[in-house]
């Protein structure tokens, strides 16, 4: 029995850690005593991390066809080629299949890091190149004005990305450009408009890379199978000592830095631990009854529902939002309404009339919000025509019809009338 529950715990112990394997990359062990803290929270969140250095021969992430890890945490600006099989396609391969990503920067970002960004929707700076700031920087700056504070106005609006960090962040990093036609890329941390992106030991001669709010210090992407990827101009941003630093602004007070809540917060968000949804359940049926029906006719009282959970703190939970919709589809929306969540529990109900036209149609829920992962269902019904018996006997808009067909019945019976029982006189003769 003792044996049976133990084999229960590490079962259920599996579930929960299932999506928390991580594989860590880094430009050389040092770069895991600098970024201590930021790793300690990361094992004390449940993440199991596996260290290695990005240029390892051995280095492999995919094993007979099945992919190793669930995440992938890339501290390793400088360098040019990852080891053993690990490349660019490889890495793409490993969004394509739904692996989250997680990439930190600087000024001297290699060219493996570079075609990756690529890939996913965003632009580094030239090497050498840095955000620099000349009205919001701290006062530990060497007098390039790079070591920039950054203003949490400045973050996407949105708490399940950011966790709703409200102090400073300090940044030393390289600019980053984002395609703005690409939908799926978001702009989690912005520069000020003061700021823009060059060589700080040059002088400006062209217009620069990035300038004001385009430049973007950490950009986000979550593609369309909900695979998130996280890239960071600065992997000081997660450094022990920008973790523990005191934000100094020239001719203000001294305030702790937001950057480790911000850093956790993006790094929960990258690897599917906030901002995730799923389908608990869904069901449809007339009103008034319980069980789902094979077909619908025209012009009937339909039901749908569909029970949204949302995970919260590793425990899924009821979602709160009121503003999914829910279309009722043949080719284009012949319904779209609003679904009223009912109860606390997650269930979002809808309450239609169906269409007066025949088809094949589909229940269909979008729903794509910022910070959330999208959520896409389909389900496929008939819709059929009134059965002979289940016509009106008598159409208000077919009165005209009725008055005059009855009014011509009426006419003929009359004119019948008249012309059998009229005769005419015979003409007399002149002789008689």
């Amino acid at each position: 029995m003792r044996s049976l529950c133990l084999l229960s715990v590490l079962c259920l112990t599996g579930v929960s850690l299932a999506d928390k394997n991580v594989l860590v990359l880094l430009e050389n062990l040092t770069v895991k005593e600098t970024h201590s803290i930021y790793f300690k929270n990361m094992v004390d969140a449940g993440y199991d991390l596996t260290y290695k250095v990005a240029d390892d021969a051995t280095l492999n992430i995919k094993k007979y066809g099945e992919f190793l890890y669930d995440h992938l945490v890339i501290f390793s600006p400088t360098v040019e080629e990852f080891g053993g099989n690990l490349g660019v396609e490889t890495l793409t391969d490993f969004i394509d299949n739904g692996g989250n990503l997680l990439i930190a920067g600087n000024s001297n970002l290699g060219e493996a890091l570079r075609e990756i960004a690529s890939e996913v929707g965003f632009e580094a700076d030239e090497e050498g190149t840095a955000v620099i700031d000349h009205l919001n920087y701290d006062t530990k700056d060497d007098g390039k004005h790079t070591l920039v504070i950054a203003d949490p106005k400045n973050l996407i609006k949105s708490d399940k990305i950011t966790g709703g960090v409200t102090a400073p962040l300090l940044y030393r990093g390289v600019g980053l450009l984002v395609d703005q036609e690409n939908p799926l890329v978001l702009e989690i941390l912005t520069g000020s408009s003061t700021s823009y992106s060059h060589n700080p030991d040059l002088p400006i001669k062209e217009f620069p890379h990035a300038v004001g709010k385009q430049t973007v210090l950490i950009a986000g992407l979550q593609a369309r199978n909900n695979a998130r990827v996280v890239f960071a101009g600065s992997l000081e941003f997660f450094s022990d000592e920008f973790f523990t630093a005191k934000v100094s602004p020239v001719g203000g007070e001294s305030v702790d830095s937001g950057n480790k809540e911000l850093a956790m917060a993006v790094s929960d968000w990258c690897f599917k631990q906030s901002g995730v949804l799923r389908v608990e359940s869904i069901s449809h049926h007339r009103e008034g009854e319980d069980n789902t029906p094979n077909f619908y006719t025209i012009k009937e009282q339909a039901v749908y529902t569909i029970v949204v959970k949302e995970l919260v703190n590793g425990e899924w939970v009821a979602f709160d939002g009121t503003d999914m919709q829910m279309e009722f589809v043949r080719i284009d929306p012949f319904v779209r309404v609003t679904m009223e969540n009912k109860g606390g529990k997650g269930e979002m109900v809808a309450n239609f009339k169906v269409p007066d036209t025949y088809g094949v149609y589909q229940f269909k829920v979008n729903y794509h919000r910022v910070g959330l992962t999208r959520l896409y269902t389909t389900n496929q019904i008939s819709v059929i025509p009134l059965r002979h018996d289940q016509y009106e006997r008598f159409i208000s808009s077919a009165y005209p019809y009725y008055a005059s067909a009855f009014s011509m019945m009426a006419g003929v019976c009359v004119f019948s009338m008249v012309f059998l029982h009229y005769k005419e006189e015979e003409v007399k003769k002149k002789t008689e």
